[in-house]
């Protein structure tokens, strides 16, 4: 499953836009006085502008599988690295075969960079933004993730994410190329404090050959 394209919410195009262009060294690929839409390997990432919105999204990156290591040098130039604990930033999901760093936008989105070794996407050129493959993850905030998921595959052909455990509290659809996260509200997004709130969400994702449009 890919996502191709996710539209979310923003208090300041301007300052979001600064953030991706000129922190993440992502291209811009159009701007209008109230959106913007950015280029993230093969994915799209627009704000709406939306004066007064005041919470906060989560999604995820994809990076190649070897290059965490680099990708941490590279957040550090450019920004400030979660710390899991004992100074350390690297989380490791044992069951999902993968390892990820978090850090935050100038909205305080809890954006992650993930490596999945069962990729194979190795690459031998020195990390840059050239290197985020792709949007991986977004989280979407639901009373009732299960019950969900469970419609969602019913009405789209998608599947759980078979190396999660899926739960009333916590589903992932999708696969190592995408994955919609779904959470009940007030479930601490990994590895803040910051309570889940359900926001606005609009995504397209291609599954098997069919592309998908949510409302969220």
């Amino acid at each position: 499953m890919k996502l191709e394209k996710i539209q979310i919410q923003t208090s300041n195009i301007q300052k979001t836009t600064a953030f991706y262009q000129d922190i993440l060294e992502l291209s811009i690929i159009e701007k209008t006085t109230n959106s913007v839409s950015i280029k993230a390997g093969n994915s799209i990432l627009k704000f709406i502008e939306e004066p007064g919105f005041k919470s906060i999204y989560h999604f995820a990156f994809n990076i190649p599988e070897n290059k965490l290591a680099e990708a941490i040098q590279w957040c550090r130039n450019k920004t400030d690295l979660i710390v899991i604990e004992n100074q350390n930033v690297i989380t490791n999901f044992e069951n999902w075969n993968a390892h990820a760093i978090y850090f935050y936008d100038n909205n305080g989105n809890l954006l992650e960079f993930i490596a999945r070794h069962d990729l194979h996407n190795s690459e031998t050129e020195t990390f840059s933004s050239k290197s985020i493959l792709n949007i991986s993850e977004i989280g979407i905030v639901n009373e009732n993730p299960l019950e969900l998921g469970n419609e969602l595959i019913s009405k789209y052909d998608l599947n759980f994410f078979s190396k999660n455990t899926n739960s009333e509290a916590f589903a992932a659809i999708g696969d190592d190329e995408g994955l919609l996260i779904m959470v009940r509200p007030n479930r601490n997004w990994y590895p803040t404090q910051t309570p889940s709130e359900s926001n606005k969400t609009e995504i397209s994702l291609e599954n098997n050959g069919s592309v998908v449009y949510l409302q969220f």
